[in-house]
């Protein structure tokens, strides 16, 4: 019974935490729905190779965007003629970082880490998204058409349109696989014991532990600094938890299950591959560096959301991915005319 109220417990605190962030990729969504044509899109990041992974990685590190927030960009992007590569590529440079992760990273683990972490993620987004170009036959690279309300210029309310399509439209192609990732991530979060790190010290095991753990797990690229530094202090090494800020925001159950749908099974299983080798270098290359990580004593005081505004987010939230899970509705009236 504790074990089944702590999976509760973990399940809606992962809700609770992503809740801001997704609402935030969902408006975002909408808004390069509208302001992003597809001819755009095709243009730059339609590109297969390493080109048009080239360019989603170098516009996915900088923004501001976690785990949970990039996956609606994410499905607009393939939705608007992105390519399946620079897709992945996106998916696998933009949670990783973002300037105010890159800040807390530089304040903790100090700015070699820092700066590390920044060209890890440049570096395996531009990886990831070759393979899976690779991976990916030329015929079936075509870019998915976008037949919605938002690809129809001059017919809405440039505002309305927005909205409709970042929190209407969009949610109904992925909330059944958010709301899967959701439940995974809360069921695998409330089984791992609290001190599991705590004997394991500097052994390489530590690496593969921290990519199976965290490949699976819902954190954002801020929260996990202070979470790597708690590591850290526990004895793990620098390179394990190099490998949890990488995998930990890029990738996690919601991801995977969307990633499922908008770019294939067979790409996935590359992405996911091609993510843990570059994750797992970079640990053991950290790992031989003789670097200062400058870690601090204090815990990260990020300024985080009020909690009510917080349950306000979930609330929203939980409204939009319920609606967006329902059948949708067809006028019968007005297609018999």
């Amino acid at each position: 019974m504790s074990m089944l109220l702590n999976i509760l417990k973990e399940t809606l605190g992962i809700t609770v935490e992503m809740a801001p962030y997704l609402l935030f990729g969902f408006l975002m969504a909408g808004v390069l729905s509208v302001l992003i044509s597809r001819d755009y899109v095709r243009r730059h990041l339609g590109e297969n190779g390493w080109l048009g992974s080239f360019k989603a990685a170098l516009i996915g590190v900088p923004m501001p965007i976690c785990s949970c927030g990039v996956i609606p960009l994410a499905a607009s992007l393939r939705k608007h003629g992105a390519s399946r590569g620079a897709t992945a590529s996106f998916l696998a440079s933009t949670p990783q970082t973002g300037v105010d992760s890159l800040m807390i990273t530089y304040a903790l683990l100090g700015g070699v880490f820092a700066v590390f972490r920044a060209g890890i993620a440049f570096v395996s987004g531009i990886l990831c998204g070759t393979a899976v170009s690779l991976a990916s036959p030329k015929e079936t690279e075509e870019p998915v058409e976008c037949e919605e309300e938002c690809c129809a210029p001059g017919q809405q309310h440039l505002l309305k349109r927005m909205l409709t399509y970042g929190f209407l439209t969009l949610p109904r192609s992925i909330s059944r696989a958010v709301v899967l990732g959701i439940l995974l991530s809360g069921i695998l979060s409330g089984l791992i014991p609290e001190n599991f790190f705590a004997d394991l010290g500097d052994s390489p095991i530590t690496m593969f532990i921290m990519l199976v753990i965290g490949i699976p797990l819902y954190v954002c690229s801020s929260a996990s600094v202070p979470i790597a530094l708690a590591f850290i202090k526990a004895g793990i090494s620098p390179g394990a938890a190099l490998i949890f800020l990488i995998t930990g925001p890029a990738t996690n159950a919601a991801t995977l299950t969307t990633l499922w749908d908008i770019i294939g099974k067979k790409q996935l299983l590359v992405f996911l591959a091609t993510l843990a080798l570059c994750a797992l270098g970079a640990g053991f290359l950290i790992n031989t560096m003789d670097i200062s990580l400058g870690i601090g004593e204090a815990a990260c005081a990020c300024g985080e959301e009020p909690r009510w505004f917080e349950y306000l987010c979930t609330a929203v939230l939980i409204g939009i991915l319920t609606k967006g899970m329902l059948p949708e509705k067809h006028n019968d009236s007005a297609s018999n005319q």
